[in-house]
């Protein structure tokens, strides 16, 4: 909870997408059908929708505001700004809305974003900007909750554990190059977890969608079970990382799929503590320093836990015990 020196909206704002259009520079502007989006999940999927050579994306945006404080409240030149960002891209696109004269509760308008600046999961919110106390340009609230505009969705869902991206490191994109001898890799910048799979490393997108007899199956579950060891690991470290205090620095839960991580895992890591005790002491350990390496066997029990290692690992030495007998005989 951040604290501000001055007087902010405390009404709800509204938040809704209300078109999407695919369009191309010279080719075509195509609005897209409603299933693409979703004012229940509030989600809208990208993925294999219509056209697939688009080239950017307009999204009709509307915000509703608390009339009456905006009216009465202690603030002049008031904006409303649709903001759109990813953390895994760094990019951020913004579009100023436009109040509604049949309705003064209501601000419209169009953000257009580029697909070449985003990659997979972008964040879409509104702040309202006015002035304030004789200084412009102050946030004065933004919307309650935001949109996911997913480019790797086809249906509208916000619920997901994580992303699996199957590329080649070697010739996709820069940032990955430098990995190209990793199987795999996990990326915790996003709004989701990702793991990218290296195609260019032989065999492992292979082994992973196989369905073969006994053996392969065992390996092939030892090596998902590794994979999500990975993951696990990467997400704790992320979510305790990001971690944001309030007004009298007590660390407060991050909430979407970092708040369930944490949730999930700290009764494991710190077993003797109450949820709200493990948080406090998880972020004291790391910023003090202090007891933090003597947590990390409890940080990779919890994950391998989670991953299933112990049971993939017996059924592994199960299999490959049976395996053997058979040859002998």
């Amino acid at each position: 909870m951040k604290v501000y020196p001055y007087k902010r909206l405390t009404g709800e704002i509204g938040l809704d997408v209300t078109s999407v259009r695919q369009e191309r520079e010279g080719h075509y502007q195509h609005d897209l059908e409603t299933w693409t989006f979703s004012t229940q999940e509030r989600v809208v999927a990208l993925h294999q929708v219509e056209r697939a050579d688009w080239e950017s994306v307009r999204l009709g945006v509307s915000v509703t505001l608390p009339s009456k404080e905006i009216v009465e409240g202690p603030w002049t030149d008031v904006s409303v700004v649709a903001v759109l960002t990813e953390k895994a891209t760094n990019s951020r696109t913004t579009a100023r809305l436009e109040r509604s004269l049949a309705d003064g509760g209501a601000w419209n308008g169009h953000l257009r974003f580029w697909r070449s600046a985003y990659r997979s999961r972008a964040e879409l919110s509104v702040v309202v900007v006015a002035e304030v106390d004789g200084v412009r340009g102050r946030m004065i609230g933004r919307a309650d909750e935001p949109w996911i505009v997913d480019l790797t969705a086809r249906t509208p869902v916000r619920q997901r554990e994580m992303a699996v991206n199957e590329v080649d490191f070697t010739t996709g994109p820069e940032w990955l190059r430098p990995f190209r001898d990793a199987p795999w890799l996990v990326e915790t910048s996003g709004d989701l977890p990702t793991v990218h799979l290296n195609t260019g490393f032989e065999g492992v997108s292979e082994l992973l969608d196989s369905s073969g007899g006994p053996l392969e199956r065992a390996v092939r579950d030892m090596l998902a079970a590794q994979i999500a060891t990975d993951v696990w690991t990467a997400v704790f470290h992320s979510a305790v990382s990001d971690l944001e205090v309030d007004e009298h620095g007590n660390p407060q839960w991050p909430g979407g799929w970092r708040d369930a991580v944490l949730r999930g895992m700290l009764t494991d890591v710190l077993p003797d503590h109450s949820e709200a005790d493990a948080l406090r002491e998880i972020d004291a350990r790391r910023k003090e320093g202090s007891g933090w390496n003597e947590l990390q066997p409890r940080i990779n029990y919890a994950a391998g836990r989670r991953a299933k290692v112990a049971k993939n690992l017996g059924a592994a030495i199960r299999t490959l015990d049976a395996s053997q007998r058979e040859c002998r005989t």
